[in-house]
């Protein structure tokens, strides 16, 4: 990621925290969950040692998956931060978000 707010984003992701995942080219929506497998570390790929990295082990696949015009269509996720600042490629969900979406995925 090349931004810094999304850097800060995965700097406070702890081992074991559980994220949705979101196809942001094809398809624009959440797909799965995953979950923190290796907290921040330098991107190997940044030469300039400013970004950071985490990796992801899969959990599940969402039973449907929640297109972008779902979620904002949806009253319940307006304040999402993913809305609000729509280039923005990670950013927090708190627990009522979570829900939310999940219900939007049939579970």
């Amino acid at each position: 990621m090349r931004n810094n707010a999304a850097a800060l984003h995965l700097k406070a992701m702890r081992r074991d925290d559980e994220v949705l995942l979101y196809h942001s080219n094809v398809g624009m929506a959440v797909v799965g969950i995953a979950k923190v497998a290796r907290e921040a570390f330098p991107d190997p790929s940044d030469p300039a040692n400013r970004f950071v990295a985490v990796e992801l082990s899969p959990v599940r696949a969402l039973t449907s998956p929640v297109t972008l015009a779902e979620m904002k269509a949806t009253l319940a996720l307006a304040e999402m931060a993913m809305l609000r600042q729509g280039r923005l490629s990670v950013s927090p969900v708190s627990a009522a978000e979570w829900e939310t979406i999940l219900r939007l995925a049939g579970g």
